[in-house]
């Protein structure tokens, strides 16, 4: 008996004309500029990624995942910087700051696994604010305000990175490209399915089995990993990290990356971090210097926080799943649209009058 072929649905098509293209991209265009644009795109899609892990799979809202973005950037520039004269290999480091990243995201997790909704949002916002500061007082280990420079770059078969934005492209190409799969694995995998079970309600997941702390601390863990995986990226681009890198602006960029793009889906995040990524480095820059060349002088990316407000605000209004959600994020939304009907009809018809018999 033959099996049936499965049918590619529109995101696969997109995802292999995508991983086809991108590739060749640096051939096509030779400015160094845009290539820049896209490697901070990838940066900040690796960081969606992660968070997607905690808020789009496990539905843990994480309002402080900037911290561990900062976590694995401070990491590898004390280790690889003249701060205390070590010059570690970036490719070991890449691994070891993800691991550092995981294992603050238990501490983060252990003391929170009881927390949910607004709560849990509060003391991860708190804990985002508190390591910045941190790193901003030690002024000792972490250069204070000033920040750690000179930071080591990438070197592979004696090739050096240096200020070539092309090679950080194919770099972080091969981390998105791996981060995915990964990131897909978990999703389907048994552990993805408790998060999912968590997601849509704890307490039925936790009497069908589910070790809701075991879950809930993977997933801070996890996630955590990914960021810290980026901020090695990022430490390594800019050869300088600094406490005014990783404010709550960052947290709530990527979170809005998820709401746009569609929380829990692959596809979504993928899309709303490349949108607002390019809006944020480019379009807004760019508007600035066209409005420019007439005369008038305005700093579009002042207003990047208002225009991520008015596009939420459409989203949720529109298309609440996001422009690529996930199907079970639909029907969800769906299933919880119609009990909102039922019981608003029910509630209308306890207050109709009763005629006497």
């Amino acid at each position: 008996m033959n099996k049936k072929k499965k049918k590619l649905r529109p995101a696969d098509i997109v995802m292999i004309a995508l991983a086809v293209f991108m590739p060749f991209l640096p051939l096509v265009d030779h400015n160094g500029g845009h290539i820049t644009v896209l490697v901070n795109a990838g940066v900040y899609m690796m960081l969606a990624i992660g968070l997607n892990i905690v808020v789009g799979f496990a539905g843990l809202l994480d309002l402080g995942y900037a911290a561990f973005f900062a976590i694995g950037s401070y990491t590898y520039a004390m280790v690889a910087s003249p701060q205390f004269g070590l010059h570690f290999s970036f490719w070991p480091m890449i691994f070891v700051s993800a691991a550092v990243a995981a294992l603050f995201g238990i501490i983060l997790g252990a003391p929170t696994l009881r927390l949910r909704g607004d709560y849990l949002a509060i003391v991860t916002l708190g804990f985002g604010e508190i390591v910045p500061q941190t790193f901003l007082n030690l002024q000792k280990i972490t250069g204070g305000p000033n920040g750690i420079s000179a930071i080591d770059q990438p070197k592979i078969f004696g090739y050096h990175f240096g200020l070539n934005p092309v090679p950080y492209y194919y770099l972080v190409l091969v981390l998105v490209a791996l981060s995915l799969v990964f990131a897909n694995n978990l999703r389907t995998s048994r552990l993805g399915r408790a998060w999912m079970a968590i997601r849509e309600d704890e307490i039925a997941a936790a009497h069908m089995g589910v070790n809701t702390t075991t879950a809930k601390l993977a997933a801070f863990s996890l996630g955590a990993s990914f960021s810290g995986l980026s901020g090695v990226v990022n430490a390594s681009l800019l050869t300088l990290v600094s406490p005014d890198q990783f404010k709550f602006n960052v947290s709530i960029t990527v979170l809005s990356m998820l709401v746009l793009g569609g929380m829990g889906s692959l596809p979504g995040v993928v899309l709303g971090s490349a949108l607002l990524s390019l809006l944020n480095f480019f379009i807004l820059p760019q508007a600035g210097n066209l409005v420019a060349m007439v005369g008038l002088h305005v700093d579009f990316t002042q207003y990047r926080f208002m225009l991520y407000g008015i596009i939420l605000v459409c989203i949720m209004l529109f298309k609440p799943e996001g422009l690529w959600g996930a199907e079970q994020r639909k029907a969800e939304l769906k299933e919880h649209d119609d009990k909102a009907v039922i019981a608003a009809e029910n509630a209308e018809y306890e207050d109709m009058p009763r005629e006497s018999m």
